[in-house]
């Protein structure tokens, strides 16, 4: 199987180069850090110690499928009615205050000394070795307009961490639909159906698909599908934080 990235996939990646991006992990160490949310020294870190241990955890009692909190830790009654295409979903943090703020600081304004602590977080939840990680595929129109993949920051270094190769370019999106945050959860299935096309061989590899946040789970839902068409055998969801409520 090869992996290798394109020269277009490499350039719309990310705004900053991979030497940009040392330099920066260089000067935490060499500047001092603050605090991103009470301002405390951090040393090199983007958190504190004392705020980081204050992230709301994700309850252990919950559904093995889909991650949503049931009593015992039984499978939802949603998993139930409609088995997903994934096998597991692990996420280490609620998705709430202050969790909240700091994946949007992450996402939306390119404060990538995030991606280490939110993939950490991620790898330590999920404990589930698998053979390959996938980033979540973003539509190349939104991939221009942000200038980087979050879901790719976030699997690179969970590749380093878990000593997993991280296929970067496996699957891609190829219909550019509304963003699902802008949508009722009801809509969202729908909204992402047909979205991805993987151009790899998964046959009889257990694959992660590592991202920001999940709600509904229909994006994890529809990408699995594909992987499994691709002959993936198991499809786990590795993600940062999980929403609780429907809106």
């Amino acid at each position: 199987m090869n992996f290798t990235s394109s020269n277009m996939d490499r350039r719309l990646s990310n705004l900053f180069s991979p030497a940009l991006n040392d330099c920066l992990n260089i000067a935490q160490f060499l500047i001092p850090q603050r605090c991103l949310l009470c301002a405390a020294p951090a040393m090199a870190k983007p958190l504190c110690e004392e705020c980081f241990d204050t992230l709301p955890q994700l309850t252990s009692n919950r559904c093995p499928q889909c991650a949503t909190p049931t009593a015992q830790g039984e499978v939802c009654g949603a998993c139930i009615a409609n088995e997903p295409g994934f096998t597991s979903v692990s996420a280490p943090w609620v998705y709430g205050w202050p969790v909240v703020p700091l994946i949007r600081q992450f996402k939306y304004a390119g404060n990538l000394a995030l991606a280490k602590l939110l993939a950490g977080a991620l790898c330590n939840a999920a404990r589930i070795r698998v053979d390959v990680i996938l980033p979540m595929p973003l539509a190349p129109a939104r991939l221009r307009s942000r200038g980087f993949n979050q879901a790719l920051e976030l699997a690179r270094h969970a590749g380093v961490i878990t000593k997993t190769r991280v296929a970067a370019n496996a699957c891609r999106r190829v219909r550019d639909s509304a963003p699902q945050a802008m949508l009722p959860w009801r809509e969202r299935a729908k909204n992402i159906r047909g979205a991805f096309v993987c151009d790899h061989d998964l046959a009889g590899l257990r694959v992660a698909v590592v991202d920001d946040v999940i709600t509904t789970g229909a994006t994890l839902n529809e990408i699995a599908h594909t992987l499994r068409k691709a002959g993936a055998v198991e499809v786990h969801g590795w993600m940062a934080a999980r929403t609780l409520k429907h809106r």
